[in-house]
């Protein structure tokens, strides 16, 4: 191992006309959890896919476990774990088929296999339901079992695609506590990707955000969202929301304002919400905005999340 787990420089990836990776750059520094975030089409399951070997990166660079993805990739399969946003489990076999099946893809003995399926069987929680055939497992049992899967070789990198997705919270907050204990006790690197804010304040030592294919931010969560200010000001009103905009940046305590275009909401960061609140509503006034509702609160990794990507609907 390298001190990066994972080392990507220039990465591109085409198809077709298309590029859904454009020229990204990613390094997580060995024995951390990163989580990768991103609208819809980002390019942030591409990406996963380069890194695992899946596909082939149409320009740059990566390496992967010390291993480069395009010369290396056997390599590379020996050393990684993945589960996949689309769960992919044969439902005829039962748990331990499983784990089984997959040990013996990697060539594990039987001995070694047996020790490891219960070992994550008693992980993961699953040792009463082992026996069962996987049609009958709820949804966060068959996560449970997926990533068991990926855990049978006693992966250096982990890569996680949407791990909790449909999962009650409940489940959720089970597979932070198991990832959590990975990465703590057994100094195991983890890449994921999710959708939920919270997970990614929950898991992750660094963030980064993607957006058509590029990295646009990147650092520790609280580090993100303190760049924004520390406090968020939302009106919400109807009129001519940018000359109130250009108002309220004018004023010497804001540090930053967003008006998205789809929005109806003025964010106005400022150094203390509850301190410079009438003047900032003050700034609206005689300026043809009409102000609806206003609230104050802390910025969150949401806030940098769309400060960075927008807040228009993506394919």
């Amino acid at each position: 191992m390298t001190d990066y787990a994972i080392d990507a420089r220039g990465l591109v990836k085409r198809y077709g006309a298309i590029t859904a990776v454009d020229g990204l750059d990613l390094a997580v520094p060995a024995g951390t959890i990163y989580a990768l975030l991103g609208p819809n089409g980002a390019g942030k399951t591409t990406t996963i896919n380069i890194l695992t070997t899946l596909a082939t990166p149409t320009e740059g660079e990566a390496r992967v476990a010390g291993h480069d993805v395009r010369r290396e990739a056997a390599r590379v399969r020996t050393r990684i774990g993945v589960t996949f946003q689309e769960m992919v489990l044969d439902q005829d076999l039962t748990g331990r088929e499983v784990l089984d099946i997959h040990g013996r893809l990697y060539r594990l003995g039987g001995a070694l296999r047996r020790r490891r399926i219960a070992e994550l069987a008693e992980l993961v929680q699953l040792g009463d339901a082992l026996d069962r055939r996987v049609r009958g497992y709820s949804g966060g049992m068959r996560r449970r079992l997926e990533l068991a899967r990926g855990l049978m070789t006693d992966p250096e990198v982990l890569f996680l695609d949407e791990p909790t997705q449909g999962l009650d919270p409940q489940n959720r907050v089970g597979i932070w506590s198991y990832l959590r204990a990975l990465n703590r006790e057994r100094g195991m690197t983890l890449l994921l990707t999710t959708h939920y804010m919270d997970e990614a304040e929950e898991l992750a030592s660094q963030v980064g955000i993607v957006d058509r294919g590029r990295l646009v931010a990147e650092g520790a969560p609280e580090a993100l969202v303190s760049a924004l200010g520390a406090d968020v000001i939302r009106v919400r009103g109807s009129g001519e929301r940018g000359h109130f905009a250009a108002c309220a940046r004018a004023l010497p305590f804001v540090t930053r304002v967003d008006s998205p275009a789809d929005s109806e909401l003025v964010m106005v960061y400022v150094d203390s919400g509850s301190r410079r609140l009438a003047e900032v509503v003050g700034a609206a006034s005689g300026n043809g905005f009409a102000v609806e509702d206003v609230t104050v609160a802390r910025p969150s990794l949401g806030d940098v999340f769309l400060h960075h990507t927008g807040r228009a609907l993506r394919d």
